[in-house]
C-alpha cells in the first residue's frame, strides 16, 4: 500500500508554497483533490509560466475540481465536501480565505476533527500580516539574500525557491504530524506557516558561524574559502564547466594531491599542513587550476571522487535529465501530458520500500469534477449539468 493511504486532502493552495507540500503527500500516496477557479485554475497554469510547465512540478498525482468559491452554492458545495476529507489546505493572499467565508471556523464547524493549514508570506498575525509575499521575499526577509553573492558585491537572490518549496516541505512534515496525533487522538487543529520564519531554518548554519548568537551579520557565503575549499573551471570553458571540490580534512588533502600533483605535491613543504596550506593558497590553487583546466568536468569529478574527495560537477538544469546517475537510480521519469506528448521529469527524493506510487502527471482544470461530486456528494448528471451551466462547475 501506499503510506498515507487513506489521507484525504482538500487542497486549495496556488503557485508553489502550498502546492509543493501537497504533492509531497500526493507521492506518498495522499488522495489530493485541488479546488481550482473554473475557466482560470490555479495561476501557475498560466500567467506567464511558459507552456503551465511549473503547475506540472508541482501539481502531479492530483485530481483537480473545478468550482467557484466566490458563489454561495459552490461555497456550499465545499463545504459538504469538508467532512469527507482530514485535511484543508490554502495558501491564498492576506485576508482572501476569510472573504471567501472559509476560515478555520467555518470550516471546523462542517468538520470538527478537520486539520487546517493556512500558510501567508509572514503569518496570520504580526506588524506583517498583511503584506503579500512571494519566494524571493521571503528569502529577502530571512536573510538569505544577505549571504548570497560576493563581499564586493550586493546582495543576490539564490537560484532555489525555497521560499516556496521549502516552506512546503516544512508544511507537509506539518500536517504529518497533525495527522499522527489525529490518528492516536481523533481530533484535528490548526496549522499556520510563515514563509519568513519557514525560511529562516534554512539559515541556521550561517546563523550558527559568525553572528555570535545574532548579535552581527553573517558574513556572505562565497563559493570559495581557501584552495581547497573553492569552483574550479574545466575544460572546454563554459558557463557551468566547474567542478566544486572540498578537501576539508588532512586525509581529503592528501587525497586529492596524489591525484593532482603525486607526491611531488604531496610532500611540498608550503603545503605541509593546514596552516601552510592557508599561507599558500594561491599557490595551490594555480597548480589545482592548471588540472582542472585540462580536464571535463567530469572527468575531474571521476578523478577526484574516485579517490575520496568530495567534490562535484556543476550541473546545469538540463544535465540533471541526462545525469546518468540519476538515470540508474530511476529518478528521471516519462510521463504523458495532454497537449504535449511524452515529457521527462524528476522523481521524489524519499523512497519507501513498502510504498510504492507511480508519478503520474497533473491534473487538467477540473478533470475530476464530476468523478468527486457523484462519489462524495452523490449528485446526479441532472444536478452536475445544472450547476455546469450556471458557470459554478468547470
Amino acid at each position: 500500500m501506499a503510506a498515507l493511504d487513506g489521507l484525504r486532502i482538500l487542497d486549495l493552495t496556488q503557485y508553489e508554497a502550498g502546492p509543493s507540500a501537497t504533492q509531497a503527500l500526493a507521492w506518498l500516496g495522499a488522495d489530493v483533490v485541488k479546488v481550482e477557479r473554473p475557466g482560470v485554475g490555479d495561476p501557475g497554469r498560466g500567467g506567464g509560466f511558459v507552456d503551465a510547465a511549473y503547475f506540472h512540478q508541482w501539481n502531479a498525482n492530483k485530481r483537480s475540481i473545478a468550482l467557484d468559491l466566490r458563489d454561495p452554492v459552490g461555497r456550499s458545495l465545499l463545504l459538504d465536501l469538508v467532512p469527507r476529507f482530514d485535511v484543508f489546505v490554502e495558501n491564498f493572499g492576506p485576508g482572501a480565505i476569510d472573504r471567501l467565508g472559509l476560515d478555520y471556523a467555518a470550516v471546523r464547524e462542517r468538520n470538527p476533527g478537520v486539520i487546517y493549514a493556512t500558510v501567508k508570506g509572514f503569518g496570520a498575525f504580526g506588524p506583517y500580516a498583511d503584506y503579500n509575499c512571494f519566494d524571493s521575499v521571503a528569502q529577502a526577509m530571512s536573510g538569505a539574500f544577505s549571504v548570497t553573492g560576493h563581499d564586493d558585491g550586493p546582495p543576490l537572490p539564490p537560484g532555489t525557491t525555497t521560499g516556496d518549496s521549502g516552506t512546503g516541505m516544512q508544511l507537509a512534515v506539518g500536517l504529518l504530524a497533525a495527522y499522527v496525533q489525529k490518528l492516536r487522538t481523533g481530533e484535528g487543529q490548526y496549522l499556520e506557516l510563515s514563509m519568513q520564519e519557514a525560511m529562516t531554518y534554512y539559515m541556521r548554519t550561517r546563523i550558527a558561524q559568525g553572528t555570535d548568537w545574532g548579535n552581527r551579520p553573517a558574513a556572505r557565503a562565497d563559493t570559495g574559502r581557501g584552495a581547497l575549499v573553492n569552483l574550479y573551471a574545466c575544460a572546454p570553458g563554459g558557463p557551468n564547466d566547474h567542478v566544486y571540490i572540498m578537501a576539508i580534512t588532512n586525509t581529503f588533502w592528501r587525497a586529492l594531491a596524489d591525484v593532482v600533483g603525486g607526491d611531488e605535491l604531496a610532500d611540498d613543504p608550503r603545503f605541509a599542513d593546514g596552516a601552510s596550506r592557508s599561507a599558500n593558497a594561491e599557490a595551490l590553487r594555480a597548480t589545482i587550476d592548471a588540472w582542472c583546466a585540462s580536464r571535463t568536468k567530469a572527468e575531474a569529478m571521476a578523478e577526484l571522487a574516485g579517490v575520496g574527495v568530495p567534490c562535484g560537477m556543476v550541473l546545469d538544469t538540463a544535465e540533471l535529465f541526462d545525469d546518468p546517475h540519476l538515470r540508474a537510480r530511476g529518478f528521471v521519469h516519462e510521463v504523458e501530458v495532454e497537449g504535449r506528448g511524452p515529457v521527462r521529469m524528476l522523481g521524489f527524493a524519499p523512497r519507501l520500500s513498502a510504498s510504492p506510487v507511480v508519478l503520474r502527471p497533473a491534473p487538467g482544470l477540473g478533470a475530476h469534477t464530476e468523478e468527486v461530486l457523484r462519489a462524495e456528494l452523490d449528485l446526479d448528471e441532472g444536478r452536475i449539468a445544472a450547476l455546469r451551466a450556471t458557470g459554478i462547475l468547470g
